[in-house]
C-alpha cells in the first residue's frame, strides 16, 4: 500500500537524526498510539527522537510505554518549542490539518524540518513533504504497522505492537466499525505474536475508569440523553456545572456518544460537551449519514463516515438549538 512513500522516508531516517513526532489535540487511543508505536520504531534506528503532544490526555492512555518521555506542549512550551526548531524530521501523526495541532500549529509551520504526515482521514490540508494518506485503513496505527514493515520489521518488538494494537483497537471500537477490511485482521493477529496482552490492553483502556466517571455516564443517560425518533437521532449535552459536580477529567466522556446508538431505530447521535470558551463535538453515525460531511459542513470539524468531531463558537444552548433546528434538513437522508 505505501511502499513508495516508505522508500521516501526510509531515506530520512539516519541514525543520530532529530525527530519530533507530534499528534492532534485532545489525543485518543488511535493518536497516541500511532505516535508512541512510531517512537519506538524510530528509537530502535538510533534516531534521536522526542514524541510531542499538544496537550494532556486521559489517564486510562498513561500505562502506554512512552507515556513517559512524552512532552505535553501546553505544560513544556519553551523545551517543545526548542526541540521543534532543532528538528531535522517531523511526523504528524493521524492528522491532516494543522489547526489540530493546537498551540503546536505555528511552531510546527515555522519548522524548517522534513515534514511527514501519516493519516487515514479524508480532505488532507497539511503541506507535507510525504503524505501517507489512506482512508481506508482503520486507523493510522495500521499505516504506521505497514511502514514498519516496508522500511525494516525487524525492528518491531512488543512495545510497538502494544501500542499499535491499542490504536487499531480503538478506533475500530473493539473492531466493530472502520474495520471491514481482513488487512486489519491480519495486522491485528500478527501484533499478537509479541506477546502482547490483547485482554490486559483492553482492561487499561475499558475498565479503567472512576466511580464518578460512572455516575456521570449514568446521569447522562437518565437525565441528559434527548431522543428523536422522527429524525433518528439522539443526543447527550454537558454543561461546565455538570461536569464540575462529577469532578470531570479529560477522558471521562470518552465513548458517551456511542450509546444512544444502541436504541432501536437511531442512526444519529451526538455528545456537546461544553468548555470554557467553545463547545466540543462529538458525532457518530450507523449505516450511510456522513457525519463527517455533517461536521465540516455546519460546526467546523471533520473525520470519517461514521465518527467525527466538530466545534461551535456559540453557547452550550445555543449550539444544540442550531443542531435542532438543522435536523429537518437531514430528515430524508436520517429516514433512507
Amino acid at each position: 500500500m505505501i511502499l513508495d512513500e516508505s522508500k521516501k522516508v526510509k531515506a530520512l531516517l539516519k541514525p543520530g537524526s532529530k525527530i519530533v513526532v507530534t499528534t492532534h489535540l485532545n489525543p485518543d487511543g488511535d493518536a497516541l498510539g500511532s505516535m508512541l508505536g512510531l517512537y519506538w520504531f524510530l528509537k530502535g534506528l538510533g534516531c534521536d527522537v522526542t514524541p510531542i503532544s499538544p496537550n494532556d490526555y486521559p489517564e486510562f492512555l498513561q500505562w502506554l510505554p512512552g507515556n513517559e518521555v512524552t512532552i505535553d506542549f501546553t505544560r513544556r512550551k519553551k523545551l517543545a518549542k526548542k526541540i521543534i526548531t532543532e528538528a531535522e524530521v517531523v511526523f504528524f501523526l493521524d492528522y491532516n490539518d494543522s489547526k489540530r495541532g493546537g498551540d503546536m500549529k505555528e511552531s510546527l509551520e515555522a519548522s524548517n524540518a522534513k515534514k511527514v504526515m501519516i493519516d487515514h482521514h479524508p480532505f488532507p490540508q497539511l503541506a507535507v513533504d510525504i503524505a501517507i494518506s489512506h482512508t481506508e485503513a482503520s486507523s493510522t496505527a495500521e499505516l504506521v504497522y505497514e511502514l514498519i514493515q516496508a522500511i525494516d520489521g525487524n525492528y518491531m518488538n512488543k512495545a510497538i505492537a502494544e501500542c499499535l494494537y491499542t490504536g487499531i483497537m480503538t478506533d475500530t471500537g473493539c473492531f466493530s466499525y472502520n474495520s471491514s477490511r481482513t488487512r486489519t485482521f491480519e495486522i491485528a493477529s500478527q501484533l499478537l505474536n509479541f506477546s502482547i496482552d490483547k485482554d490486559g490492553i483492553f482492561r487499561n483502556i475499558y475498565d479503567n475508569f472512576s466511580a464518578q466517571r460512572m455516575r456521570l455516564l449514568g446521569y447522562c443517560l437518565n437525565e441528559k440523553m434527548q431522543v428523536f425518533p422522527e429524525f433518528r437521532t439522539a443526543f447527550i449535552s454537558l454543561s461546565l456545572e455538570e461536569q464540575d459536580r462529577y469532578n470531570f477529567v479529560i477522558g471521562d466522556s470518552e465513548g458517551f456518544v456511542n450509546y444512544p446508538l444502541s436504541i432501536k431505530g437511531i442512526c444519529f447521535t451526538a455528545l456537546f460537551t461544553a468548555r470554557k470558551d467553545k463547545v466540543k463535538i462529538s458525532f457518530r453515525s450507523r449505516g450511510s449519514f456522513p457525519v463527517n460531511g455533517f461536521s465540516e459542513k455546519h460546526f467546523d470539524g471533520g473525520g470519517h463516515t461514521n465518527a467525527a468531531g466538530g466545534e461551535s463558537d456559540l453557547s452550550l444552548e445555543e449550539t444544540i438549538k442550531k443542531f435542532m433546528d438543522l435536523l429537518p434538513q437531514y430528515k430524508k437522508e436520517l429516514n433512507q
